[in-house]
């Protein structure tokens, strides 16, 4: 099986630490979410594994391949396996739908035919089968800069399918959206994830969507992990340490009232292709 391996994971920058000898083994097809509050190292963490910030001692395997002594062509290819989705969905916004998506192949096809837009048959395909299943095909010739934050985030996710991805790391995904879009771009992970059978690890501040959607939460605080285990082994002392308060007033926070991160009584966004 291809798991993903973190050993004695640290990075700083200068005289501090954000992510502190961490190490974790994520299995094949899991569902991962790693909480915490603002600074704890999370995203540190993901951009780590995806080698967008190299780590300061530590390495990273997956399925016996040690991620950070990968250069050029294999670094690429790493982060063809690995792709990302970002809180601020990192789309160009004067372009249409269709041809953010096609971005996502980039790391398949020359350089020149991306710049010429001159993309094959079988990845525009790839593409609007992508859109379709997350019920943004009829957007596809829309410019990303007219979507709502929902739907840019549904095409960020697009994007990294398209990569054909072993794993799926997803910062903070939700943290500029309201509840609806909350559980439109998680029912999106969690399809990927169940139906597809993609590793997904993501960061969420909100405790309540990490519990109803992840098979396994990971808490991070001051750079170390301070819980690893199922959602409902999570006590409230456990929270308390995470967030310096109590469950009740982290559930609290993520309310209508309070921004992006209740989950809505479950109703099924998500289309199949």
């Amino acid at each position: 099986m291809q798991k993903l391996t973190l050993h004695q994971l640290s990075k700083r920058f200068g005289n501090t630490t954000a992510v502190d000898s961490v190490s974790l083994t994520v299995e094949a097809g899991s569902f991962v979410g790693v909480i915490g509050r603002s600074g704890a190292g999370k995203s540190t963490l993901l951009r780590m594994i995806n080698r967008l910030n190299e780590p300061s001692a530590g390495s990273v395997e997956f399925d016996g391949t040690v991620v950070t002594d990968l250069q050029g062509p294999a670094l690429r290819q790493w982060r063809r396996n690995c792709a990302m989705v970002f809180q601020q969905f990192n789309l160009v916004g004067r372009l249409d739908v269709l041809t953010n998506v096609l971005m996502g192949r980039l790391t398949t096809v020359p350089t020149w035919r991306a710049l010429l837009t001159l993309w094959s048959d079988a990845d525009k395909l790839a593409a609007l089968e992508a859109l379709d299943r997350f019920g943004m095909a009829d957007f596809a010739a829309q410019r990303c800069d007219q979507l709502s934050g929902g739907q840019q985030q549904r095409v960020a996710i697009c994007r990294a399918l398209v990569q054909q991805p072993k794993i799926i790391l997803a910062d903070e995904p939700i943290a500029s959206l309201d509840p609806r879009n909350t559980q439109v771009v998680m029912d999106a992970l969690r399809s990927i994830n169940r139906e597809l059978g993609i590793t997904v690890l993501c960061n969420l501040h909100a405790l309540d969507v990490a519990r109803n959607y992840c098979d396994r939460l990971v808490g991070m605080s001051a750079g170390r992990v301070v819980f690893d285990g199922a959602p409902d082994a999570l006590t409230e002392e456990l929270v308390h340490t995470l967030y310096g308060m109590e469950a009740t007033e982290v559930t609290d926070l993520a309310s209508p009232g309070h921004g992006a991160g209740v989950v809505l009584p479950f109703t099924r966004h998500v289309h199949s292709a």
